[in-house]
């Protein structure tokens, strides 16, 4: 009897033991990378939907008094709706970072130093730069016609860019944030082991990461199976500057400006969504398979080779601005003692 006791107790210890290895690193002292990614996702959802609710009490009033007769409080109601979501998000980081992590919020990618600052500015210029690209050999080919120019769906048509600004600004932070930031560098963290060094373990994060990224928009309006897997392409080259820098800066001006001159400037679909304000309007020609059609350059072959020249563009900045282009093993090895999160 005394044994059979025993017996039990030791496999209560041991069931729970093992219950605990499923959700406790106790090398690392934290919950294991899956957990991590949920329950940061959960505080996002929180707080997105606490701040949504706030902000619609908020602006309800601001419209519903004296001051909505002013044109700048009703742009900035409508900048800080657009902007709610990653605003929240930056902040479900500093408290995934400071509970769950257990490191700062600079490590997901936002060192914010000269260096990053100079990042920034070359992403924003690659995505307008690669977009310019798109509409002038589509233009040189014939396969686009200049209908009319600064045209708008809202007020006037510098209230719709600014608009346009600000949601573009929204997309690139909300995307990346999650897909590169706290995603992908999770998904290395918890692959690294036994089967998979650092390395292997970023690698395979990167992968994974730019499929989920493009797999979240195949519900767009006009996707197809040939513009998922364009925009998982797109997913490999936003998130190559992460990779080999540890950092947002190039993603998120890349993403901006990518969507913003597309749609807003270029009059093109931005992920199968029709622009409402653009300083060129167009005509789309030419065969689908070149253009994209209704989805826009990111299902097409012209956009394909545009990624590719974005690709090899970043390779070069990230060479003659660090001096070396490796991957960011880093990013997949975490060093509790190392991890300043107070």
């Amino acid at each position: 009897m005394v044994d059979e006791d025993k017996q039990a107790v030791i496999a209560r210890k041991g069931a729970m033991q093992m219950a605990r290895r499923i959700f406790w690193n106790d090398g690392q002292k934290r919950l294991r990378a899956g957990w991590r990614m949920l329950a940061q996702l959960l505080i996002a959802g929180v707080l997105v939907m606490a701040a949504t609710a706030i902000w619609s009490l908020v602006s309800e009033w601001i419209l519903n008094s004296a001051l909505a007769e002013s044109l700048a409080v009703r742009l900035v109601v409508r900048l800080v709706k657009v902007n709610i979501t990653w605003l929240c998000l930056v902040a479900s980081l500093a408290l995934a970072g400071r509970f769950l992590d257990r490191r700062p919020l600079r490590d997901f990618g936002f060192a914010l130093d000269r260096n990053w600052w100079l990042d920034l500015g070359f992403g924003l210029l690659l995505g307008a730069g690669l977009m310019a690209a798109i509409f002038g050999v589509e233009y040189a080919l014939g396969w686009v016609e200049i209908r009319a120019t600064l045209q708008t769906n809202s007020n006037t048509f510098g209230i719709g860019i600014i608009l346009y600004i600000g949601m573009f600004l929204g997309v690139a932070m909300e995307e990346e944030i999650m897909a590169r930031g706290y995603w992908l560098r999770n998904l290395a963290e918890g692959f690294t082991g036994r089967w998979l060094k650092p390395r292997g373990a970023l690698l395979l994060a990167y992968a994974i990461s730019s499929a989920i990224f493009g797999l979240l928009h195949l519900g767009n309006e006009n996707a197809s199976l040939v513009s998922t897997l364009n925009l998982v392409m797109a997913g490999l080259m936003l998130g190559l500057p992460y990779v080999l820098t540890g950092e947002l800066a190039i993603p998120i001006g890349l993403h901006m400006t990518w969507n913003f001159f597309q749609g807003n400037v270029f009059g093109f679909p931005v992920s199968g969504g029709a622009p409402g304000t653009t300083f060129i309007a167009i005509q789309q020609g030419g065969a689908d398979l070149w253009t994209g059609g209704a989805f826009g350059p990111e299902a097409g072959l012209v956009g394909v080779l545009a990624m590719l020249l974005g690709t090899g563009a970043i390779v070069l900045w990230v060479r003659l601005r660090r001096g070396r282009v490796t991957f960011e093993s880093r990013l997949a090895d975490y060093r509790e003692e190392s991890a300043n999160y107070i």
